[in-house]
């Protein structure tokens, strides 16, 4: 079942387990510079607000309706980071585990792939596994490396989508969950006593075709997509939920929606002259993904541009982070941290 809760979609199997419940928000955030720099992960600036498709059958696309699941506004060369959050099994050691397969207009976000029923390891992992990946900003081009998810109109050319598939057809982002089976679950997490702790990863659409959105790639960021650390046989591919998340632009949100759209979001460079701060995610547990050479291989939105005679990016200049706050998953509260070399400028260190 999955059901729109304060703008999140919520993927629950009951059937499965009662604690194996998946969140994903879709998280506004800063637009890295596409200038080939690598940048650290920045903010999450509020969710996006999140409607059901079937609200607003005379407003929208017959595609969205014949699909289902939801929509969301974003401004034409807006980015977007995907929240990944599971519910806590009091009585064992871990959130629920899923994997979970993530794809924009139908290419897969991890592999580079064209959409395929289930999950698969070969040749190439094409899902993440929550809560091992806490959050997921764009697409795995090489190894610690991805590109920002940006919007762009379908059918200029820019969309991952378009680079891969030739075709400007879906748009958006599908999204499909497969909880762990719960005779593994049960088997790999024995019951005990424990300190009850949040992995929720906390950081701190009548529209014509034209105003259909997809997701291109944008600037390069630091993020690790994690290898899967259990067996392909633990995943229940019997009680998978899949969704469809429509994108539409901001600037007819309102004649879909007849609500406001939200405000832009501030740039890299006014959020980074005001002293705010940008993130690091360190995880040693895990171990990362190679990049794909078909994601690599697409041209980002700048280099499109530039092929194009275009300006597709507005603001696009250049910033250097001066005060990144370092994440690090598997202290718990009250454990006292051993002493280590820091490796970003100006960090600090935030318990989870």
């Amino acid at each position: 079942m999955i059901e729109l809760k304060r703008d999140a979609l919520v993927f629950s199997f009951p059937e499965v387990h009662p604690s194996a419940v998946l969140s994903v928000d879709f998280q506004r955030t800063l637009r890295i510079p596409d200038d080939d720099k690598d940048y650290p992960l920045p903010p999450g600036l509020g969710r996006f607000p999140v409607r059901h498709v079937d609200d607003y059958a005379a407003n929208v696309p017959k595609s969205w309706i014949e699909h289902g699941g939801v929509m969301l506004p974003m401004y034409q060369a807006e980015a977007l980071w995907l929240n990944f959050g599971s519910e806590d099994v009091e009585d064992r050691d871990t959130p629920y585990p899923f994997a979970v397969m993530i794809a924009t207009g139908k290419v897969n976000a991890v592999s580079g792939g064209t959409w395929r029923n289930g999950i698969h390891r070969r040749p190439q992992q094409d899902y993440v596994v929550v809560p091992e990946q806490p959050w997921l900003d764009g697409y795995c081009v090489e190894k610690g490396i991805i590109r920002q998810f940006v919007a762009m109109p379908l059918g200029a050319g820019y969309t991952t989508e378009e680079q891969i598939t030739g075709k400007a057809e879906h748009g958006g982002l599908q999204i499909v969950a497969y909880p762990m089976k719960r005779d593994v679950f049960e088997r790999r997490f024995p019951k005990h006593q424990r300190e009850r702790v949040c992995y929720s990863a906390p950081m701190p659409c009548c529209c014509e075709a034209p105003s259909s959105m997809g997701l291109a790639p944008g600037g390069r960021m630091r993020q690790e997509i994690y290898d899967d650390p259990y067996d392909i046989s633990d995943w229940d591919l019997d009680h998978g939920s899949r969704c469809f998340v429509h994108i539409t632009n901001s600037m007819v949100w309102r004649q879909v929606s007849g609500e406001n759209p939200p405000t832009t979001p501030p740039t890299s460079k006014e959020y980074t002259d005001a002293g705010l701060p940008w993130f690091e995610w360190y995880d040693d547990k895990n171990n990362p993904l190679a990049g794909n050479e078909a994601l690599a291989g697409m041209k980002s939105v700048v280099q499109m541009g530039t092929q194009k005679g275009d300006v597709p990016l507005p603001e696009n200049q250049s910033v250097t982070p001066q005060h990144v706050t370092a994440l690090r998953k598997g202290l718990r509260r009250g454990q006292v941290r051993e002493f280590e070399e820091q490796k970003t400028r100006d960090s600090q260190q935030i318990y989870m």
